[in-house]
């Protein structure tokens, strides 16, 4: 009987095996072999193929990144999903919640990358976090409405340091006129009104800045405000004597704006401040960004892994022993540290080795949300195993690179089984 019991048993191993064998032990084999030849694989090359793992700059930076890969990823992503786990605890839409942070699991790595590539597009209008950013951003330094503005032909204004002076001195009782062009029409600022003339008061400078410019050949005067030209509204205009400030005031809808008698004698300026480009956001896929921009897309993704498992743990904690720390006078911080966090741990330590393995194989998200000038940048092993042997034709290199992945996964995969074993004989 028992005889028989093992050969029905083996031929029902036999397939997996077979499978096994198959898909996996033979791949394995097959790198590990065809890493010590070279490009053709006919000649032996030894430890070269390794040796360019080391010397390498493009897997450098890719062996670099995948350190940053494994500090980060798996950490604030397990912290995430233990802070989202304790939380919902304690609200009424707990289950709503976990459902909605789980649901970037439900989508492949392809589509996440595509999402998140649109997600980090330059143009505002486009990538959602560049609109917050730049929302934020102009809540607290509105930029510029002027950027392109710069005199016209027989301007008062010559350029300085960014902005533009007056080449004369004015003087009180004068109307001055600050005339520029280059700003179109749908960028002007809301409100802006139609530039008026300036009138001249004892005591003081007046004076308007404005759009200079009226469609149509010879429509329009010169140096003056004409009726379809609109006043350049908010510009600032500061007045500066022997290199100081003395007086500034700022344009009104219709461009005019006054001065006291403190600026007779000096010049006119029109700061560099009101020509600063508009604030474009950050380039989050450029090469100092991308790497954090990609591990925030697959924190996205994995969080919700991590807040099911730990919550599933959270769930077998003994309540009495939360109650009994809080009957203690221990406060709900000192709680979650000394109790929760230490019964977790068993719990925490699979969700972080778990995630370790995972990025430490990542590729889709890097292959797709990083553009082709900083994937150079963003470049991790997996994807530079596939760039060298699909796209450089070095398989010998992509064989030694897929056999460092193995050897980087393997105690990993060890500790975890070790301390799956220990759990289970307690």
């Amino acid at each position: 009987m028992t005889g028989t019991r093992r050969t029905v048993a083996a031929l029902f191993l036999l397939p997996a095996l077979v499978l096994l064998g198959a898909l996996v032990v033979y791949p394995i084999g097959y790198s590990v072999v065809r890493s010590f030849y070279d490009r053709s694989g006919d000649g032996f090359a030894g430890f070269d193929n390794y040796r360019a793992l080391f010397t390498d700059d493009g897997i450098r930076t890719a062996l670099k990144n995948n350190v940053i890969w494994v500090v980060f990823a798996p950490t604030v992503a397990t912290a995430l999903g233990l802070i989202f786990a304790v939380l919902t605890e304690r609200v009424r839409w707990g289950t709503a919640f976990k459902l909605v942070v789980f649901m970037p699991m439900a989508i492949s790595m392809l589509a996440a990358g595509i999402i998140f590539r649109l997600v980090y597009d330059q143009d505002p209008d486009k990538g959602v976090a560049n609109a917050v950013w730049v929302g934020v951003h102009d809540t607290f330094a509105q930029s510029s409405a002027f950027p392109n503005a710069h005199p016209g032909r027989e301007s008062p204004l010559v350029a300085q340091g960014g902005g533009f002076v007056t080449k004369a001195p004015v003087r009180t009782g004068e109307a001055v006129t600050l005339p520029l062009v280059g700003v179109a029409p749908d960028q002007m600022p809301d409100g802006a009104a139609p530039a008026a003339v300036p009138k001249a008061e004892p005591g003081k400078i007046t004076g308007t800045t404005w759009q200079d410019f009226t469609r149509g050949k010879g429509v329009g005067t010169l140096g003056a405000p004409d009726p379809s030209e609109p006043g350049y509204s908010g510009m600032r205009i500061e007045a500066v004597k022997d290199g100081r400030v003395v007086a500034s005031a700022k344009a009104a809808a219709d461009g005019t704006f006054t001065l006291p008698a403190a600026a007779d004698g000096a010049v006119l300026r029109l700061p560099a401040s009101n020509f600063k480009a508009p604030y474009n956001g950050l380039d989050w896929l450029g090469p100092s960004l991308v790497t954090p921009a990609i591990i925030g897309s697959y924190v996205w993704m994995w969080a919700g892994f991590a807040m099911v498992l730990i919550a599933a743990g959270l769930a077998g904690v003994p309540r009495e022993l939360l109650e009994a720390a809080r009957v203690d006078g221990a406060n709900e911080w000192q709680v979650f540290r000394r109790v929760t966090v230490p019964l977790l741990a068993p719990v925490l330590a699979v969700v972080a080795v778990t995630l370790m393995i995972n990025v430490l194989k990542v590729f889709d998200l890097v292959f797709i949300i990083a553009p082709g000038s900083s994937q150079d940048d963003a470049n991790v092993l997996a994807l530079e195993l596939y760039r060298k042997g699909f796209s450089e034709d070095q398989p010998g290199v992509a064989s030694a690179i897929a056999v460092f992945l193995l050897l980087l996964v393997i105690p990993v995969m060890w500790f975890n089984v070790r301390r799956l074993r220990r759990e289970v004989r307690r």
